[in-house]
Order: structure tokens, then C-alpha cells, then sequence
């Protein structure tokens, strides 16, 4: 072929159809409800894997908020009235015993005893539902950790999902100490109320250091409907209460 003439075509056979490019599997298209579905997953892995290294972080970090205490400040722009957040997180050798003792007993009663999960207290959770005479329910006090540290009161089968594989988490990193450490001092008490530390001083005018063992049960009472619920008006549940403690001991 001499210089600046064109290449030459690609002889064929006589009476062979001409030559196309194999196409890709699947004709060369994209699956755009493939692609979603994995785009999704990855976001929800990449959502979980950050929830597991704010657990490990928190073995030492106190929260400064939680997913439950933001959804509240969002709710609040919705309604009339002002919005007062009290949030003070204290160590739990600043929290009384009583107050302790009264939230095991009337949230988790076996809580030294699972490892998040507390089957037993499901299925007579599922009985009283049955009977119409539910005064708590069966989570865990590290499932309602996790649930109010990540999730707020949202409901779907994705955040049981979630929260279901977080609690073993929790429980791997954190250790009971800490658990209820975290729990006492970010659980919902009230309208903008959070922890043992703002409880005391809301309900009671003291501190969780002087809280007194009936101050404490009544405390305790009106976790399972914080908002609605008043220490004063919780007489027959906080005796039950009170119960409790003395057959565990306390």
C-alpha cells in the first residue's frame, strides 16, 4: 500500500453474512434495578459498619446527643410551646444505687444474666399482651440503648434488622457497666428531659447522687411512656417496683 492511499478493506467470503462484534451478555445493557439494589446495600452496610465504630468510640466517649433527642428537637418545630432540651450526662458512680437497682428492675430484670437478649421476657411479654394487662415491654435496656443512641422511635423491619445485629455489638464492646452507665444518663424521662442526672432535678429537685429508693421506683415507673407518664401518679407500679427490688436483693 503506497503512502496516503486508503487501508484496505477486510476481504470476506463469498456469500458469508459480514462480521459483527459479538455482543456482551445481556444484549450489553445495564440493569438499573441491579445497580439500585446494590447501591443500596452498600449505603446500608456503610451505615451499619459507622454505627458499630460510634459503639466502640463510646466505650469511652460520652454522647453529646442521641438520634431519639434530635428527632425530638425536629418534632418540636412542629408544635407550639418551647422546646427546652435538659441533657447532662454524670458517671455512674454519681448515680444512685437505688435509682440503678430500680431501673434494672423495672426495665431488665435479668440484665447480668443475657447477652442482649432476654427470650424469656418475650414470651411473657407476649402473654400479657394476650391478657391486655402489659405494663413494660421486652426490650433489653442495650436494645433500647441502641435503638435510642441510632434509631429514635422509628419503626421498620430494617432498623430490627439493624438494631437486632447492633445489640451484640454493644454488648461485645461495651460490658454491662458501661451499658447502663449510657443508658441512665441518654434515656427519654420526660418532655426534653434526658438522663438519670436531668430526671432528679426535674422531678425531684436533688440530685441522682440523693435520689431516695422510693423517688427511684417512681422514676423508673414512667420510662416505659416518658411523655405522658407522671413519677407522682405511678403509686401502684412503683410498688411493684419496689417489690422487685427487694426479691433481687436490693
Amino acid at each position: 500500500m503506497t503512502a496516503g492511499s486508503a487501508p484496505t478493506a477486510r476481504p470476506q467470503t463469498a456469500g458469508a453474512p459480514p462480521y459483527r462484534r459479538p455482543l456482551a451478555k445481556g444484549g450489553g445493557r445495564k440493569h438499573p434495578l441491579r445497580s439500585l439494589v446494590r447501591l443500596l446495600l452498600a449505603v446500608v452496610f456503610a451505615l451499619w459498619f459507622f454505627c458499630a465504630l460510634m459503639l466502640v468510640g463510646l466505650r469511652w466517649i460520652d454522647p453529646p446527643t442521641t438520634a431519639l433527642q434530635t428527632q425530638r428537637r425536629v418534632q418540636s418545630w412542629f408544635h407550639p410551646g418551647p422546646y427546652q432540651k435538659r441533657y447532662k450526662f454524670v458517671p455512674l458512680s454519681q448515680i444512685s444505687p437505688d435509682l440503678q437497682h430500680a431501673v434494672i428492675a423495672a426495665e431488665d430484670a435479668r440484665f447480668y444474666q443475657h447477652h442482649g437478649f432476654d427470650w424469656h421476657q418475650i414470651q411473657i411479654a407476649a402473654a400479657e399482651d394476650m391478657e391486655g394487662d402489659r405494663l413494660r415491654g421486652a426490650s433489653t435496656l442495650t436494645q433500647q440503648l441502641v435503638k435510642n443512641l441510632f434509631f429514635g422511635t422509628s419503626r421498620s423491619i430494617f432498623r430490627k434488622a439493624a438494631e437486632f445485629t447492633l445489640v451484640s455489638v454493644a454488648e461485645f464492646v461495651l460490658g454491662k457497666r458501661r451499658i447502663l452507665e449510657l443508658f441512665l444518663n441518654v434515656v427519654e424521662w420526660g418532655p426534653g428531659v434526658y438522663g438519670a442526672e436531668s430526671a432528679c432535678r426535674y422531678y425531684d429537685r436533688t440530685s441522682a447522687r440523693n435520689i431516695g429508693r422510693e423517688q427511684s421506683a417512681q422514676l423508673a415507673a414512667i420510662l416505659p411512656n416518658p411523655l405522658k407518664r407522671r413519677p407522682e401518679r405511678m403509686t401502684r407500679y412503683s410498688a411493684i417496683i419496689l417489690g422487685r427490688m427487694r426479691q433481687m436483693g436490693w
